[in-house]
């Protein structure tokens, strides 16, 4: 296991790539249990548009961060930066290694980085005025006040993200530097843990093939079942958790605005943007180590034998 007082090992990648069964693996091997770098996971009831690892799975790894929030609850940037650190400071406790799992990007870099969110304060009347912007004129019409300002981080952040994008300008209207030069040097800074960043992906018709397919088996699974219950639980569709992949066009088909055929396009198709954009992310981030599936003929224990081997060569550490 690792011996270095502030071990951190990172399994990343696009979504569908297989994560959660390498995880899982990799946590048995170092003696490991896991925290989910996902933004939808943390919610109650949301099991299957988020693709949400069951109990059954876990083959008795510990998972932190995953049903922890209703659905009603907000959950943001700097609620898992402060969750994440005091379950790694749990992990820690135990003489255990923390595995941050998950293909939320900024989320890994916030605690990596240990990024310093509290430069501004939240203005919840500035905040309010966006947000009856962008309900009045649209996401795109708030998204472009955000190029006007900041085009770099209108680039990073995807217009459908609100609040990201509502963040964005609020930073900047009440510091006057722009978020994407804040985060910029944020990530200059020094890790903050000794920590290993693995980023497991595959060619991407055989990603693409792969989303495909999880979208069409959470329709058979039952996925607008479990939005109307969710509705029916008081999840509105401005609802942080209902900002989800599949769960807001899902929303919009029980609304009459689209047909069920082509919510399930919607849903393959930006999906399949949205791991063409994590990769992107992840090939910005430093001293990433890749796992591309086909080099390893996608034999999950010569994956999980390259990770310990690069684990086996930092400094101060040894395989369990």
């Amino acid at each position: 296991m690792l011996q270095s007082t502030n071990p951190l090992i990172i399994l990343t990648g696009p979504t569908a790539a297989g994560k959660t069964k390498l995880s899982i693996a990799l946590a048995k091997a170092v003696n490991g249990e896991i925290i989910s770098a996902d933004s939808m996971q943390v919610y109650r009831h949301m099991n299957i548009g988020s693709a949400k690892i069951q109990p059954e799975e876990m083959q008795g790894v510990k998972h932190y961060l995953v049903d922890l929030l209703e659905p009603t609850q907000d959950f943001n940037i700097f609620l898992f930066q402060k969750l994440a650190k005091q379950a790694i400071a749990e992990i820690y406790a135990k003489g255990k290694i923390p595995i941050l799992v998950g293909g939320t990007g900024f989320y890994i870099q916030s605690v990596l980085y240990d990024i310093d969110f509290k430069e501004s304060a939240e203005d919840t009347a500035l905040r309010a005025e966006l947000e009856q912007l962008a309900h009045k004129k649209g996401a795109a019409f708030l998204h472009d006040l955000l190029k006007e300002c900041d085009p770099a981080a209108a680039q990073e952040i995807h217009e459908n993200n609100i609040k990201r994008v509502i963040r964005a300008i609020e930073f900047y209207r009440q510091t006057g530097r722009r978020i994407s030069e804040h985060n910029a040097a944020e990530r200059e800074k020094k890790p903050a843990y000794d920590a290993r960043y693995f980023v497991l992906t595959d060619q991407r018709d055989k990603l693409y093939e792969t989303i495909d397919r999880r979208v069409d088996s959470m329709m058979a699974e039952g996925l607008v079942d479990e939005v109307k219950m969710l509705m029916n639980m008081g999840c509105r569709r401005d609802s942080t958790a209902m900002q989800g992949l599949g769960y807001k066009e899902i929303i919009s088909y029980l609304a009459g605005e689209i047909s069920l055929e082509e919510a399930v396009y919607i849903i393959k198709r930006d999906t399949r943007h949205f791991a063409k954009r994590q990769l992107t992310w992840f090939r910005r981030e430093r001293n990433v180590i890749w796992i591309e599936k086909d080099k390893f003929a996608y034999d999950d224990k010569k994956m999980l034998h390259y990770i310990e081997t690069q684990l086996f060569n930092m400094e101060g550490t040894k395989k369990k």
